[in-house]
């Protein structure tokens, strides 16, 4: 029986860019924060990094720089997806031999491939290494969606470990759980969807809000994974003003606009995304001010 790489937490981290460039010693700190807050997993280079900005040149050395920070104590996951499966396998193969204990595979994006053009796709890439592969259905960016039945092919690879749900589609989800085998795992996608998705028997969440709010999501998704709904509700609801801000434009906009008022250095955006205007920053303020991250100016 396959087992989880991990269960609870695990933080989308955002990339610190500056002059051009990963900002290395900025990322070592954002990671030290992570690792206080009691995070469960770091994936790094997915789309909260601005993976498809970097070169790959950059995502090697930035996941190298994560695996060699981390040193074991907790996994580090590797977003290695691209629209081009010879990229993805390329870019598997590498995050395998930089030392990532696993992979966040995104679905082809742009090309729109059909469910056995994604069947085909994850399991040349599955076949090629020796890690977990976590898979990522994302379709408001990718316009891709993993049915419940090509999930259930999927999960039967030994290297497939299960998904990024991130559809919010609750449907297809509860379809998905009756199809594949118990060691298929779920991780929500959204952060506002944590508790529902570990109600239906989800292992957690891989999160945005983490970024800032690291000891929160690993307390939502503990109290998840101990049963306590009740005191995972409370919590939840709690933190929805915060989600629903660092989604209030493109992510990581704001969460990197959020995350450099705090003064936690997540560094410039690289275009085409571009900074938060005057009207979401305030409210990004104001939702800081609110969870007493910032004062009151």
């Amino acid at each position: 029986m396959k087992q989880p790489i991990f269960k609870g937490s695990g933080v989308a981290i955002v990339t610190p860019f500056i002059h051009e460039s990963v900002d290395l010693a900025a990322m070592g700190r954002l990671l030290d924060f992570q690792l206080e807050g009691g995070t469960d997993a770091i994936i790094v280079c997915g789309t909260t990094g601005e993976a498809s900005t970097m070169t790959y040149r950059e995502r090697m050395r930035t996941i190298e720089f994560c695996v060699e920070h981390i040193d074991g104590r907790i996994p580090v996951i590797a977003g290695a997806g691209s629209n081009n499966t010879e990229s993805a396998l390329a870019l598997s193969k590498d995050a395998e031999r930089a030392g990532a204990d696993g992979l966040l595979l995104v679905t082809p994006y742009y090309n729109k491939a059909s469910q056995p053009g994604l069947i085909r796709h994850y399991t040349c890439i599955a076949d090629a290494v020796n890690v977990p592969i976590i898979l990522y259905n994302v379709p408001s960016r990718t316009g891709v969606n993993i049915a419940p039945e090509s999930y259930a092919e999927l999960s039967k690879h030994p290297n497939i470990m299960g998904t990024k749900e991130a559809s919010s589609n609750f449907g297809n989800l509860q379809r998905t759980l009756n199809l594949c085998p118990e060691d298929f795992y779920i991780w929500s996608g959204n952060d506002d969807e944590t508790l529902p998705i570990c109600a239906l028997g989800g292992v957690g969440v891989i999160s945005v809000a983490a970024n800032i709010l690291p000891a929160e999501m690993h307390a939502l998704a503990s109290l998840c994974l101990d049963g306590d709904f009740s005191a995972a509700r409370e919590l939840q609801l709690y933190l929805k003003d915060f989600c629903d801000t660092m989604f209030c434009e493109v992510n990581p906009i704001p969460v990197k606009a959020a995350m450099n008022l705090l003064g936690m250095e997540a560094g410039a955006l690289r275009l085409p995304l571009y900074e938060a205007n005057g009207i979401q920053m305030e409210r990004i303020r104001k939702t800081l001010v609110q969870y007493r991250l910032l004062q009151e100016s």
